[in-house]
């Protein structure tokens, strides 16, 4: 059983000319004109980032050539492959995968013969409140539970990562099954590992139980990408049985930009007018790049 777990830091990437121009010529034109629309920079550079990664796994893992790969979007936003008919005999259906972007960071999870869903979170303060009354505000969010486990911990810092921790946790399962926004949160609740997350490790622990009854098929995999961003990898059972016992589980790789295109092949003519328009952008909101220099 297969597994792919990687992630690209978008927050530091500054892409050259030559680099932003190249990586919009190998996404779709539909993509590249949805990334174009993007008021700042740094939700531009997530969204290319994500279509890369999907690209490259499709090509890579599932064998289909990259200018064959077209993406399309569920009702509720999930991205799904639409294999052309000459290539799907030779293409493995039996992976899934999932993409996040928030923070820094751009993060794929692919897993064969399971459902798969990943989220990432930075812990980050609240822009407008203070961390009591943005707490008091998500309430119902979290169960008794959970809230007694966030609050337990001892700073407000770490009172903050905890709730990033469960955060992530709850999408990463809300993602995989595909439900989106309706979904009740209140129905999912995680009881954490006891071992604290540590940087380069892969925790499996954390339990979920689901309307109050322990949910045992389901596995999370949580991991640090750096201290302040919390990644989680829901694994669940596909509509078939698994076959094959699960793998270890994997530490993300991080990848580089040439490591990102290294399978890419341009799909439109250049659009020198692109670069313009991204180079006018401002990188991110007044106050989350005011937030990022008091942190």
């Amino acid at each position: 059983m297969g597994s792919v777990r990687w992630a690209f830091r978008c927050g530091s990437w500054t892409p050259s000319r030559s680099e932003w121009l190249f990586a919009a010529r190998c996404v779709q034109r539909e993509e590249k004109d949805r990334i174009g629309q993007f008021i700042f920079a740094k939700d531009a550079k997530s969204a290319m980032a994500g279509r890369l990664l999907l690209r490259k796994f499709v090509c890579e893992r599932m064998g289909i050539p990259w200018s064959q790969i077209r993406l399309e979007r569920s009702p509720r936003g999930k991205p799904y492959l639409v294999a052309p008919l000459q290539v799907t005999t030779s293409c493995d259906p039996s992976w899934s995968f999932n993409l996040s972007h928030q923070g820094d960071y751009a993060v794929l999870a692919a897993q064969q013969e399971l459902q798969v869903g990943v989220d990432v979170m930075k812990t980050t303060m609240p822009g407008s409140s203070s961390i009591p009354e943005f707490f008091r505000i998500m309430t119902r969010q979290f169960t008794a539970h959970e809230w007694s486990t966030i609050q337990s911990a001892n700073s407000e810092h770490q009172q903050l990562a905890a709730f990033y921790r469960h955060w992530t946790l709850k999408e990463s399962f809300i993602k995989a099954i595909g439900t989106g926004l309706g979904f009740n949160l209140q129905r999912v609740e995680f009881h954490l590992s006891p071992e604290p997350l540590t940087q380069g490790w892969v925790l499996r622990q954390t339990k979920m139980h689901l309307d109050e009854e322990p949910e045992e098929e389901w596995i999370f995999e949580e991991s640090l990408l750096d201290a302040d961003h919390h990644v989680a990898v829901a694994l669940g059972p596909a509509d078939k049985a698994v076959s094959a016992p699960l793998p270890p589980p994997a530490t993300f790789t991080l990848l580089s930009f040439g490591e990102l295109i290294a399978s890419a092949s341009p799909l439109t003519e250049e659009d020198p007018a692109y670069w313009e328009g991204f180079k006018m952008k401002a990188e991110a909101p007044q106050r989350q790049r005011d937030t990022q220099i008091s942190g």
